[in-house]
C-alpha cells in the first residue's frame, strides 16, 4: 500500500499579546498583592510583609539591586556596539555565523571586535576561532581574553577547561555567575562591536545577558534559522522573546539556503523552505530578510581549522551573502 502525505501544516502564529515579565520578578509567587519585592529596603517590614511566609528570610537576606551591575556598567562603556546572535533551534549554524560576523568586522583593521561566547555547556567559538590550545590569563585589572587578530578578542568557557571534551553540568546559578565575570572581570579594552554567540533557546544565559546589560543597553539581535518550518517554529519563539524583553530585532538570517554545486553551479535545496523559508516568516511578522547564507562544504572544513572562511574562499556565494548581510548590520546601527 502506498502511503499518501499528509498536507503541510500552516506555520504556527506568533503570540503577540501584551508582553508579560519575562526577566525574574522580585516578588515570590507566594507573596501577598502589595509585596515591596526582596530587593526593597522595606522588605519583611512593610506591612503587606505581615503574616508572610517569606517574611523572615527577607528581613534578614541582602538589599538592593546586584551590586556588581555598576562594575559591569563602567566596563562595557568602552564597547561601543553591542550585537547578540540568536537562533530556537540548534544546529542551525549560529555559532558558524557568529564565527563568520566577527571576521568580517575584523576585516577592517580599524575596527576593534570582540566575541563573546555564552554557549556554556556547548562553547564552539575557540575551535572556529582558531584558539582551541588559548588558555586564560589574569593581571591586577581582570582576565586577558584571547586574540584570534590583533583586533579580534575572544572570550569562551572553552578556555578555561582542561580539554575540549571535558563535560560543563552546571545548574543556571553558576552559569549566570560566569556571564557576570566575563562583563565585568574581562579587560576587553576599546571595542567597536561586541558579537555575543548565545546558546539556541530562551533559557538563564539569555536572561542573564539581558539583565547584566539592561543599563549599557543591547544594541540588536541577528536571528539565524534554516529553512525548514522545524526551525522556524522555534525562532518565532525567540522573536516572541526578544519582543518581551526588549530586545531591537536587527533582522533574520537564513542559512543552509540551498546548495550551489562547485562543478555545475546549479542550486539545490537540501533544506526545503517548506513553508516559505525564512522570508515569508518575515514578510508575516515584519521582520527584515538581513540574507540567505548558502550551503558550501568549505565553511565546515575552515570553521575545523579554525581559519576565516571569507579569507580562504573570497569568490564563494557564501562570502558574498555574509558580506552583504555585515553591511546591512552596519548601516541598520547608522554606522554607514
Amino acid at each position: 500500500m502506498i502511503a499518501t502525505q499528509r498536507p503541510l501544516p500552516p506555520p504556527s502564529p506568533l503570540p503577540l499579546g501584551p508582553s508579560s515579565t519575562v526577566l525574574p520578578s522580585t516578588v515570590p509567587s507566594n507573596a501577598p498583592e502589595h509585596c515591596p519585592g526582596v530587593e526593597s529596603t522595606q522588605a519583611g517590614k512593610a506591612d503587606a510583609c505581615e503574616g508572610c511566609p517569606n517574611q523572615a528570610v527577607c528581613a534578614e537576606g541582602p538589599k538592593g539591586p546586584d551590586p556588581d551591575l555598576p562594575l559591569i556598567r563602567d566596563r562595557m562603556k568602552s564597547v561601543k556596539r553591542k550585537v547578540l546572535v540568536l537562533s530556537g533551534k540548534g544546529g542551525v549554524g549560529k555559532s558558524t555565523f557568529s564565527a563568520g560576523l566577527s571576521w568580517a568586522l575584523a576585516a577592517d583593521e580599524e575596527c576593534q571586535t570582540g566575541i563573546m561566547d555564552i554557549d556554556i555547556c556547548g562553547p564552539s567559538i575557540p575551535l572556529l576561532m582558531g584558539l582551541s590550545s588559548s588558555t586564560i590569563h589574569t593581571s591586577s585589572s581582570g582576565w586577558s581574553p584571547a586574540y584570534a587578530l590583533d583586533n579580534l578578542a575572544v572570550m569562551s568557557i572553552g578556555f578555561l577547561l582542561p580539554s575540549n571534551s571535558d563535560a560543563v553540568i552546571w545548574r543556571g546559578p553558576k552559569k549566570n555567575g560566569l556571564i557576570k565575570q566575563f562583563l565585568k572581570d574581562v579587560e576587553w579594552g576599546d571595542l567597536d562591536y561586541m558579537v555575543v554567540d548565545t546558546p539556541p533557546g530562551t533559557s538563564d544565559e539569555h536572561l542573564s545577558i539581558v539583565q547584566y546589560l539592561k543599563e549599557t543597553g543591547i544594541d540588536g539581535a541577528v536571528l539565524v534559522t534554516t529553512p525548514q518550518e522545524v526551525a522556524l517554529q522555534d525562532v518565532r519563539k525567540e522573536i516572541d522573546f526578544c519582543r518581551k524583553v526588549g530586545i531591537p530585532i536587527l533582522g533574520l538570517v537564513e542559512n543552509m539556503s540551498g546548495f550551489v554545486c562547485p562543478n555545475c553551479k546549479n542550486e539545490s535545496q537540501i533544506f526545503a523552505p517548506t513553508t516559505g523559508g525564512a522570508e515569508a516568516m518575515g514578510k508575516e511578522l515584519g521582520i527584515e530578510l538581513l540574507g540567505k547564507v548558502p550551503l558550501d562544504p568549505r565553511i565546515g572544513m575552515t570553521c575545523d581549522q579554525g581559519m576565516s572562511f571569507l579569507d580562504e574562499y573570497p569568490d564563494s556565494p557564501a562570502t558574498t551573502a555574509y558580506l552583504d548581510i555585515v553591511q546591512r548590520i552596519r548601516e541598520l546601527l547608522g554606522d554607514e
